[in-house]
């Protein structure tokens, strides 16, 4: 089959994009997620790497109950606690989705977190993230879920790009990011800065301030932290594209998943994908309050350093989700007052509905 040359958009990136009055397409996308018939061609360097990570990870959660002193098992929780909001706050939902702005002090300290966390520069993160949204779950999806759970989780990554993807991320404008000074510094000094404060500095610190030995500072707070944190968001990637619920758009795969919120900290994946410039994880209160990237936005927020914050309001959000969502929206148990006795019925008699068909 030849390369998809022309990717059709199965997803919104920003509201500017949005064609219908509950900021949706017109258009239904549920067509176009696909997976045509692909020869991989393997990138042998990242499965060595990969293998290497998790072989020394499950050695070093070992070492982390045996042999690390707490304060390297603390240290490791807090780098990874800076990595994600490098990534989650930065690199996410600034630099991609532009859900908020910020100033050049925090704009800095994003990116040398964003870099800590070693998941390619804030630019190709970003370019390809908005070619994630843009054609999400086609060919031209980077880690296109429609593949499986392992290929839009890790494999991706071990394989090179197809010419789908190449076409689409090249769609993709970036001007923004181009603009960026801070994006471009990064970019142009990004193999220097990442193997320090990505590797060095995590194995160097417990050794010279409490005295740990250099095994356990190297297995613990640099590689189990790294490993930890790019397991994150690649669950966000493949979990929440397969398992949960879609109440806002059920033409999307990716789903809203509290299991997958309560590992990742960011398992609203429905509502991100119906909504992606919006600041927040999701619409609830509760759930934003828990969200560590959301908590340190409202943070920023009100000392000056982030602002224009965007979300949306609940009376789209209800427009939206009674138009494509799956019927789910606000429905978390049999008992919730907003499931009806006419969806108690509607989703108690399917089987019987079925066996009568038959």
């Amino acid at each position: 089959m030849p390369p998809q040359v022309d990717p059709i958009p199965s997803g919104v990136l920003f509201e500017a994009e949005t064609q219908t009055a509950d900021l949706g397409l017109a258009a239904d996308v549920s067509k176009l997620k696909q997976a045509a018939p692909k020869k991989y061609e393997y990138v042998y360097f990242n499965i060595v790497w990969f293998i290497f990570l998790h072989t020394v990870s499950l050695y070093g959660l070992y070492l982390a109950f045996t042999s690390a002193k707490w304060q390297t098992n603390l240290f490791a929780c807090v780098m990874h606690l800076a990595c994600a909001i490098g990534v989650g706050a930065g690199s996410h939902r600034l630099w991609t989705h532009k859900g908020y702005k910020a100033r050049t002090p925090l704009r800095i300290l994003l990116m040398i977190w964003q870099t800590m966390a070693f998941q390619d520069c804030i630019f190709e993160w970003a370019r390809d993230h908005r070619t994630h949204h843009k054609y999400a779950d086609t060919d031209a999806d980077p880690h296109n879920s429609v593949r499986g759970l392992f290929f839009s989780h890790c494999g991706w990554l071990c394989c090179k790009k197809s010419p789908e993807v190449i076409e689409g991320g090249k769609r993709i404008d970036v001007t923004d990011l181009y603009e960026d000074s801070v994006v471009m510094f990064q970019k142009k000094h990004y193999m220097k800065m990442m193997p320090i404060l990505c590797f060095v500095l995590p194995t160097i610190i417990p050794v010279y301030f409490w005295n740990e030995t250099w095994l356990n500072a190297f297995c613990i707070p640099t590689i189990l932290r790294y490993t930890f944190g790019i397991n994150v968001v690649w669950s966000i990637n493949s979990f929440a594209h397969h398992y949960g619920f879609r109440p806002y758009d059920k033409s999307l795969n990716p789903r809203d998943n509290v299991a997958i919120w309560m590992f990742c900290l960011e398992g609203f994946h429905n509502y991100h994908h119906t909504f992606p410039w919006d600041y927040r994880a999701t619409e609830y209160p509760f759930y934003n309050m828990l969200t560590p990237t959301v908590v340190f936005i409202d943070l920023m927020a009100k000392i000056g350093q982030a602002y224009d914050l965007k979300s949306v309001s609940p009376d789209i959000i209800k427009k939206r989700a009674h138009r494509t969502g799956d019927g789910t929206h606000n429905l978390w148990g049999w008992d919730d007052p907003e499931f009806t006795e006419n969806l108690k019925a509607q989703y108690s008699v399917i089987t019987n509905a079925e066996k009568k068909v038959d």
